[in-house]
């Protein structure tokens, strides 16, 4: 008799869950029952290919082995009230264009050793072309990554041949906070839609 009490007690919770689910309205029901079978997709991360961060990088840590040329105080952000490209700001530029370089790097070298990571570990044949279709955008993700870090390596030549911060095609300043939103600019906005413009005309 204390066996099959014993039985009854401990079958009472799932048999209780049971019937609250079979109670519930069926559209309702079939959500609770989906959300146990079903995968839980994978949630996306910023990726560093939309941008640097968004921190003050004199509030960042250094890229190993740099050395700043200029101090920067705690929070420094350039502002258009200072000389424009004075040594504050080139040292701020550079660096949050090596601070993003490298982020780019660890990032790209994660996405290498994940995908390392699934190759050995394969399941069915749905869960193969799931993954296939991750790494596929994995793939390219890290192929944007190269050309930003060229685009970047531009930006630090450019610093250091004192034309970082002016336009291209114009030859007039990019704005300080133009650069802070995309620092590897390189076109003054008026130059930038103009480009845009043709190539929307070439697409035409």
């Amino acid at each position: 008799m204390a066996t099959k009490a014993k039985a009854k007690i401990e079958a009472a919770p799932q048999s209780m869950a049971e019937s609250k689910v079979k109670n519930l309205p069926h559209a309702q029901s079939a959500k609770v029952e989906a959300s146990r079978t079903e995968p839980k997709a994978k949630t996306p991360l910023k990726s560093k290919a939309d941008g640097p961060s968004s921190v003050s990088a004199a509030d960042l840590p250094l890229p190993e082995g740099y050395v700043p040329r200029v101090e920067l105080p705690k929070g420094y952000r350039p502002s258009s009230k200072e000389e424009y490209m004075s040594d504050q700001h080139l040292e701020y530029f550079r660096r949050k264009l090596l601070i993003w370089r490298q982020e780019l790097i660890d990032e790209s070298q994660q996405t290498i050793e994940n995908l390392r990571d699934e190759v050995r570990d394969v399941g069915d044949e749905a869960e193969r072309a799931t993954r296939e279709t991750e790494n596929s955008l994995e793939l390219r993700t890290r192929d944007r990554y190269r050309k930003l870090i060229g685009k970047i390596d531009k930006g630090l030549r450019r610093i250091e041949d004192g034309r970082y911060g002016y336009c291209e095609e114009t030859d007039e300043e990019i704005g300080v906070e133009r650069l802070e939103a995309r620092p590897i600019a390189t076109l003054c906005l008026d130059a930038q839609e103009r480009w845009e413009h043709r190539q929307r005309q070439m697409g035409d």
